[in-house]
């Protein structure tokens, strides 16, 4: 499992994944889940990752090899004429390498099933983000999905709904998002650290501020018992229930 969000925002947009994968509680890896390409001062994209990692690392590798060199007269991301192509592009690549190595009926497939996050702005047109799912098809985010989720969603989505706020700064976003992954990984044992994130700025067509946050990090240490202290202390701070009787 994995947990991978993205996040838009009036100042751009917000990528973060975990790097947690596993095979059983005795096989736990590291990989990386956010790949990026750029053009700068053109274009600029960021992909997120959750689910099969053979499939994720087909796709990311044929649409590395699409950028270097034609492959079979495919379209690259550095040729599509926007952020729509772009993810028409990847939904395409993610079913085709479903098909082919998922075999008959949807049984199989299942196990060859992933789901992505596209974000990125090309030239004439402003940041968008995407979720792709591994039917070939997609969806946008707008104001009233200004972010996305994938992997285990359930655990960090709370604090999303409850404290997003399009206005808000990327240093904010960056602290949300680290409450939202601490609650995950709280909460499941496939979901680790470190966590990586990507900033990108509207307009700036070319990548942002990128890091990867170590189990060992200060600030997330701070958030995480800090975070865990102030739910305490609200929770005491309110009425108790009162029973009948």
């Amino acid at each position: 499992m994995t947990y991978c969000v993205g996040m838009m925002l009036d100042r751009g947009l917000v990528m973060m994944s975990d790097t947690r994968t596993n095979a059983g509680v005795d096989n736990v890896s590291v990989f990386n889940k956010m790949h990026t390409w750029e053009v700068p001062g053109e274009r600029a994209f960021v992909l997120m990752s959750a689910g099969n990692l053979a499939t994720t690392q087909s796709v990311v590798s044929m649409l590395e090899e699409r950028t270097k060199a034609h492959v079979d007269r495919a379209p690259s991301l550095f040729e599509v004429p926007s952020m729509f192509q772009a993810a028409r592009l990847i939904a395409e690549t993610l079913h085709d390498v479903i098909s082919e190595h998922g075999g008959e009926g949807q049984k199989a497939d299942s196990s060859f099933r992933a789901t992505l996050i596209l974000g990125g702005q090309i030239a004439g047109g402003p940041p968008r983000l995407f979720l792709i799912y591994p039917e070939g098809n997609f969806i946008e985010a707008g104001s009233d999905s200004p972010f996305f989720q994938i992997g285990e969603t359930k655990y960090g989505r709370p604090i999303l709904v409850r404290a997003y706020d399009p206005a808000m700064s990327f240093e904010e976003a960056l602290k949300l998002l680290c409450v939202s992954f601490d609650s995950t990984i709280k909460a499941n044992l496939s979901v680790g650290l470190p966590l990586d994130f990507q900033l990108y700025e509207t307009d700036s067509l070319r990548l942002g501020h990128r890091s990867r946050i170590q189990a060992d990090d200060a600030y997330f240490q701070k958030i995480s018992s800090e975070w865990g202290e102030a739910l305490k202390n609200a929770l005491e701070s309110l009425p108790d229930f009162k029973l009948d009787g």
